[in-house]
């Protein structure tokens, strides 16, 4: 059995290069550039949110109010739509990434964590590379490969975005058990 304190290398390092192929991919690859859409207006719909929403979080509209998804007036404010989920953040967080980042990367770490023990009690020292990326590769991808789906089942994220996510999940996948693989105890 290999511990998860002598897999700190591959954990560290698959964050650090997760981290770099993700900013690179969001910042240089095509195929994020139309996930989102601009509003019409944007200067009215910036004007609503600032008078409609307390500040940074998750609005989902229209709102049953008391709870009764059932009420007349509820089903019909949804028949007349818009039905939305609306994230505000805050304007900070757009300014200065830098806490983004770090999470980010901290995320990366403990996605590493998870992947290092589910392949310290599947493999031995000296397990072959192959193996080795089976497992972790396997491990990677459900983490960074299904991120979308749930968003796109119940929150409204488009299908097409999630499976995006998806191809970039798998990127990252192929990283961090090449690097697994690579570093794997003898």
């Amino acid at each position: 059995m290999v511990t998860i304190a002598a897999l700190w290398l591959p954990i560290l390092l698959s964050a650090v290069v997760v981290f770099v192929v993700s900013a690179a991919v969001w910042m240089f690859m095509p195929h994020h550039k139309h996930d989102f859409a601009p509003a019409s207006d944007q200067d009215k719909l910036m004007d609503a949110v600032r008078s409609s929403t307390p500040g940074p979080g998750m609005y989902y509209f229209p709102w049953a109010i008391g709870g009764d998804e059932r009420s007349p007036e509820y089903q019909e404010q949804v028949r007349a739509g818009p039905v939305g989920i609306l994230r505000v953040r805050d304007p900070q967080s757009v300014v200065n990434m830098g806490p983004a980042m770090l999470k980010s990367v901290l995320l990366y770490a403990v996605i590493g964590v998870f992947v290092a023990y589910l392949a310290s009690v599947t493999l031995a020292a000296g397990a072959s590379y192959l193996s080795v990326f089976q497992v972790t590769g396997t491990a990677a991808f459900m983490a960074y490969g299904f991120v979308g789906y749930q968003e796109a089942i119940w929150f409204g994220l488009p299908a097409s975005v999630a499976f995006k996510h998806s191809l970039d999940g798998l990127a990252y996948a192929l990283l961090t058990a090449g690097i697994f693989g690579w570093l794997w105890p003898a």
